[in-house]
């Protein structure tokens, strides 16, 4: 068979539309010694399966589905609880059913009533800025300690302006120094 009719057949085998008289052909073909250097990729390919389909694998039994769907029902089949058990759950649910009903009990019924402690809203109002006042009087006292760092921080902002204004004049006062120093540096302008 030409190499070109080969090619065409694995075609159709790989696109899975070949016939059987198609596959028992390329499996001649490829089984035997004079393959093309080109297909010896297909060759190894075929010589796989071919080996692969020798090996037997074997049917299931007569009673397989019996058997599983005998081992699904065990394991979908609820475990029994023991009396014993039962009568545990059952008296730690009811307990905790106490509890609550308990808690609830404490909770709404022996909350106490809230009231307003003044009937005249005037009275109620002097207390109120009374308090407020105070809170107020205190914070003002807790943040005077924070006036000392103002007074600290302008202290330092004019220490830092005068040194800057003392390092500017040292810098204008140099200027006239360096035109000597750059004539005293270079021979060469001193020659002119």
């Amino acid at each position: 068979m030409k190499t070109p009719e080969i090619k065409q057949l694995l075609e159709r085998y790989y696109e899975g539309i070949s016939t059987i008289e198609e596959e028992q052909l390329l499996k001649r073909y490829f089984s035997g010694a004079d393959v093309p250097e080109e297909l010896s990729g297909e060759q190894e390919i075929f010589r796989y399966l071919s080996h692969e389909s020798k090996t037997i694998i074997p049917e299931p039994s007569p009673d397989f589905e019996g058997r599983i769907v005998a081992a699904i029902e065990r394991e979908n089949k609820p475990l029994a609880m023991p009396e014993r058990s039962r009568f545990y759950a059952f008296l730690s649910v009811a307990a905790a059913a106490v509890v609550i009903l308990a808690a609830a009990y404490f909770f709404f019924e022996r909350r106490p009533d809230i009231r307003d402690t003044y009937s005249d809203p005037e009275v109620a109002y002097a207390e109120a800025m009374k308090i407020l006042y105070n809170v107020s009087e205190r914070m003002n006292e807790g943040t005077k300690a924070l006036d000392q760092l103002g007074a600290l921080k302008e202290k330092t902002g004019k220490t830092l302006n005068a040194v800057g204004r003392s390092a500017s004049l040292i810098e204008d006062n140099m200027k006239p120094l360096e035109a000597v120093f750059s004539t005293l540096g270079n021979p060469d302008k001193n020659k002119e």
